[in-house]
């Protein structure tokens, strides 16, 4: 396997993807080498990974090994025909391209409609990897459609609703054509006249047609754009440049034609900067309802292959590469001169500023730099000899970090001892930053149970995928995992878990073999130490579900049964089996051969239950007897931090013969449980102010270890103090305001509300995210420099919007104007805009078709 897996990135090659938890739990396997082991994986299994089990798509925004993990196809067909697939499963295959700049493997093909002009309502869905050509989908397409070979044929792309534009070009990749996953290719062909259908008329009745689009008049800059796929955040980020004055009218003016530098070995040789144009005076011509922009996202992927693709990307990202970008295709500075810097030595500031603005504009001088760049005072301290560094350095946006709460809220379950009691579940407020006793202490105060009583685990795939320490930190806990917090009382603890016995055929050798797979939640069952032997032990697990006795801390949903009556055994196993085995002993492939019942074994066991033989002859109160672990300050160590609990402490397994699980078990019934009030209670949201931002900012730190200051009088490299100021700003000033927060342990997304200023400080843009760290949507709110109005931009919908509505939990870019640089509107804003905020302010409907009924299956195609 580790043969395999280096040879990962081979171009032309595939790779299988595999649920990462169970390859974690199948390595854990291989690791004890024992068959009995309790980590057994049974079959492949990616249910996690699919939206829908009925049509098997991938779910979004899917990450390598967090979600899952890929394996070369030797290894896959090995698994295979070990282990077998749940369900019938389909195998995730995926090819490893060779992309602009990287070789990666495409874990998400694009997925397209494709169908014909004559019968749109036929619609075929297929797959194509990006670096397949745009002539492999023709010709795939005309033998599905089984168009006649040598047919004159072209194809169209529809990216919206209302808009198609020709695939001139076959002979480009996928990649390349900006082809993304839910669009639709329409092949049409040539009529037997001579012409093409789409150039009849009564297909250009549609809102977007040329005829209409030539006819549309609207306000400048009140324009959509459609997303190509995932760019959200790239239809964000150029809406709140679009609306940024002195940039937008620099292109609007043509200016940058003068000032392309094609020789800048830092710029793209003015492809960015005229891709930019484009899009700009598109969006200003005030004769598009939208604009599609695929010509600026194939330059930026090209660029900066990072943006290559359709995977989603932050918009803060985006605006710091095209900033960059558009600065040095336009930079007036020809040759960059080598500027040595001097340190301030005691100067007055002013004149230390002064001097490293102007070093900064004579290696750069671009619109960029009259518009975005300001001045940071950067000041360290050596905390040894006191030495004070002053320096100052440009800017092109500030980054603030937001006051982060030292709380955070978790849900758990609670499964008290009473054995009729359901699950209960509660919210708890803990510290980020704290430990699984912290947990174990908020939720004493709610259930009374005292915090040494208390066990921690983190249940998956029906068993018990992880059992806490007290003293682990929570940052182990994702938002994602089931929690249980079991309690307990003075017995031993055991897990238990449910299994259901099957027959299945192996693949490799051809034999028959007899298997179980675990179902239901895991129980915790409480042993007396005095009846800690194996006899004991089943009597108390069968009890569990025939007795209702006080020693499970959560019942299992029986139906009662004629077949579950007292009586004598008879050595017949037909119902559920009890089998308390040692750590490596569960969920075992038992190759067709059952172990005997344990002799002696009591006359309770009810009619269909027996025991059977483990490694070892009986359960002693020892150390490996004791609950794995629990939340006291004298908890026991009997499982190391992070190992599952299956695989290091006994447990107690009960297998169901099919027939009796369908009939005796209620599944329903098992998955029940109640909400405790906590969970009633609204999750308060979190304001701050924008000031309070930027004196975070501004507080002095001490650098990292990672990142010291070398102090030239101490002649060494020192933890220093370090203040950063604003000394000047620029004439639009752009705040980013870090929402995404990393750490060593944790990601997380930070939604609290940021209040900032609309007036007085000359606000005009801002672009928001819905969602949290692994997806989410991108908007923005702007401010039409022409006639003053606000307008929401949702991709290719634009509705009028109210100065009430942009302050959100979602901004995230903050665009402001200095205001001694402020232009004011030219235009009064639209009598409409008050009466309906929510009006698509860029739906207007040409006069010649008023009244006219439109057919919903026409799309409108522009003409060569």
């Amino acid at each position: 396997m580790k043969f395999h897996l280096s040879t990962l990135f081979l171009t032309n090659t595939c790779r299988y993807l595999v649920e990462r938890r169970w390859y974690e739990q199948w390595k854990e396997y291989v690791v004890t080498g024992d068959q009995n082991s309790s980590s057994f994986p049974g079959q492949i299994d990616n249910t996690e990974l699919f939206e829908e089990l009925d049509s098997y798509h991938l779910k979004e925004r899917l990450v390598e090994n967090e979600d899952f993990v890929l394996i070369p196809a030797e290894a896959w067909h090995n698994l295979l025909a070990w282990y077998g697939m749940v369900d019938d499963q389909p195998a995730l295959e995926r090819k490893v391209v060779d992309l602009p700049s990287t070789v990666k493997v495409e874990v998400y093909p694009v997925e397209i409609f494709l169908c014909l002009h004559s019968n749109m309502e036929n619609v075929v869905t297929a797959q194509f990897s990006r670096a397949d050509h745009i002539h492999t989908i023709q010709k795939m397409m005309m033998k599905q459609f089984e168009v006649v070979e040598g047919a004159e044929t072209r194809l169209w792309l529809k990216s919206s609703d209302t808009c198609c534009e020709r695939l001139r070009n076959v002979h480009i990749n996928v990649l390349d054509s900006c082809l993304s996953s839910g669009m639709t290719v329409i092949m049409e062909m040539r009529s037997a006249d001579g012409t093409w259908p789409s150039s009849r008329p009564q297909i250009m009745w549609g809102r977007n047609s040329v005829e209409e689009q030539e006819s549309y008049r609207g306000q400048p800059g009140v324009c959509g754009l459609t997303n190509l796929g995932n760019t959200c955040f790239m239809n964000s980020a150029l809406q709140c440049l679009s609306n940024t004055p002195p940039l937008t009218e620099y292109f609007l003016r043509s200016a940058y034609l003068e000032e392309l530098n094609f020789t800048n070995p830092l710029g793209m040789k003015g492809e960015i900067a005229e891709a930019y144009a484009d899009v700009i005076k598109q969006m200003w011509s005030g004769r598009h309802y939208s604009v599609v922009p695929r010509l600026f996202k194939t330059k930026v992927g090209h660029f900066a292959s990072q943006f290559l693709g359709y995977q989603q990307h932050d918009s803060q990202e985006l605006l710091s590469f095209l900033l960059d970008g558009l600065h040095e295709d336009l930079n007036r500075v020809k040759n960059k001169e080598y500027i040595e810097l001097r340190d301030a030595d005691g100067r007055p500031d002013q004149e230390v500023a002064e001097e490293a603005w102007h070093n900064h504009r004579r290696r750069n001088n671009s619109v960029i730099v009259d518009t975005f760049h300001g001045l940071f005072k950067s000041t360290l301290v050596c905390p040894e000899c006191r030495k004070v560094s002053v320096t100052f350095d440009p800017f092109c946006y500030l980054s603030v970090p937001l006051p982060v709460s030292k709380d955070r809220v978790m849900e758990v379950f609670f499964v008290s001892l009473d054995p009729v009691a359901k699950p209960v579940q509660h919210r708890l407020v803990v510290p980020k930053a704290g430990k699984v006793f912290d947990l174990c202490s908020a939720l004493s105060e709610m259930t009374n149970v005292p915090v040494n009583q208390m066990v921690v685990a983190d249940v998956f795939n029906h068993r018990f995928y992880k059992i806490y320490h007290a003293d682990e930190s929570l940052s182990c806990i994702l938002d994602r995992d089931d929690i249980f917090v079991y309690e307990e009382g003075d017995e031993v603890v055991l897990a238990l878990y449910l299994r259901e016995r099957s027959h299945y055929r192996d693949s490799g050798s051809g034999s028959s073999s007899c298997g179980t797979s675990l179902f239901g939640h895991p129980l915790l069952m409480a042993v007396p130490r005095v009846q800690c032997s194996l006899t004991d032990t089943g009597q108390t697990s069968a009890k569990i579900f025939y007795d209702g006795e006080d020693n499970c801390k959560r019942p299992g949903p029986f139906k009662r049964d004629d077949r579950c009556d007292v009586g004598q055994w008879d050595g017949q196993a037909d119902g559920p089996a009890v089998t308390q085995t040692q750590p490596e002993q569960a969920q075992t492939q038992e190759s067709g051969k059952q172990a005997q019942a344990e002799e002696g074994a009591s006359s309770e066991v009810r009619a269909g239950c027996s025991t059977e033989d483990s490694a070892s002859a009986s359960c002693s109160a020892s150390a490996s007897c004791s609950p794995s672990t629990s939340c006291g300050a004298g908890a026991s160590a009997g499982a190391s931090a992070g190992a599952s609990a299956g695989a290091t402490q006994p447990y107690v397994a009960i297998d169901w013969d099919p027939d009796m699980k369908k009939k005796c078990y209620n599944e329903n019934e098992a998955e029940k449980y109640v909400k405790h009030q906590s969970m009633e209670v609204p999750h308060q949201q979190t304001t701050v102010h924008l000031q309070e931002c930027i004196e975070l900012f501004t507080t002095v730190e001490i650098l990292e270890e990672e990142n010291p200051w070398y102090c030239p009088i101490c002649k060494k490299h020192q933890l220093a103090t370090k203040k950063l100021d604003l000394w000047s700003l620029p004439e639009v000033l752009i705040i980013h305001l870090k929402r995404f927060s990393y750490t060593k342990y944790s990601r997380e997304k930070l939604d609290i509300i940021v209040d900032f200023p609309l007036r007085h400080l000359d606000f005009s843009a801002v672009s928001n995210h819905y969602g949290g760290l692994r997806d989410g949507h991108y908007t923005s709110y702007a401010r039409n420099k022409d006639n003053g109005q606000w307008y929401y931009f949702d991709d290719n919908k634009v509705t009028y919007a109210r100065e009430e509505q942009i302050v959100t939990n979602a901004a995230y870019l903050l665009f402001y104007h200095r205001q001694d640089k402020i232009r004011q509107p030219t235009l009064s804003p639209p009598s409409d805009s008050s009466s309906s905020p929510t009006q698509p302010a860029n739906d207007v409907t040409s006069p010649k078709h008023d009244g006219m009924e439109r057919d919903t299956s026409c799309v409108n195609m522009e003409t060569d």
